[in-house]
């Protein structure tokens, strides 16, 4: 699992920042589309509404009134649940790629087990010479 997370931090980075610029993007976008008479006061604060959105823990201080603001949240809401499932992705097929590559398809000539280390020199279950 380590080594699964350490391959993919590189992955998970660019993902988190990927998120962070999308909430700057969205936050920005809903100030000009929404403005203060909607509660969206400011850019910083417009950014957190994003933020607090996209991480599916909304409040509710702060909603869109306008049809196409609601399309946005919307919007963010769904990546919402890609931030979760992106990384999972990210380090489950690391851990498949890792479990892969540790075995191969040479069988012991003695007992038939199969899927031995790639370094492997003796058979793990009877010893035999590989």
């Amino acid at each position: 699992l380590l080594l699964a997370l350490r391959a993919s931090k590189a992955k998970i980075a660019v993902f988190i920042f990927f998120i962070v610029i999308i909430c700057i993007i969205l936050g920005t976008v809903m100030y000009m589309i929404e403005g203060k008479e909607n509660g969206f006061d400011s850019i910083p604060h417009s950014i957190y509404w994003a933020i607090v959105t996209l991480s599916t823990v909304g409040y509710g201080d702060i909603t869109p009134q306008t049809p196409l603001g609601q399309s946005i949240s919307a919007i963010i809401m769904v990546l919402g649940y890609g931030t979760i499932a992106v990384p999972t992705g990210i380090v489950t097929a690391e851990l498949t790629k890792n479990a892969m590559s540790r075995s191969n398809t040479q069988s012991c000539p003695s007992c038939g087990l199969d899927a031995h280390d790639d370094d492997a020199s003796f058979c793990k279950a009877c010893g035999q010479s590989l």
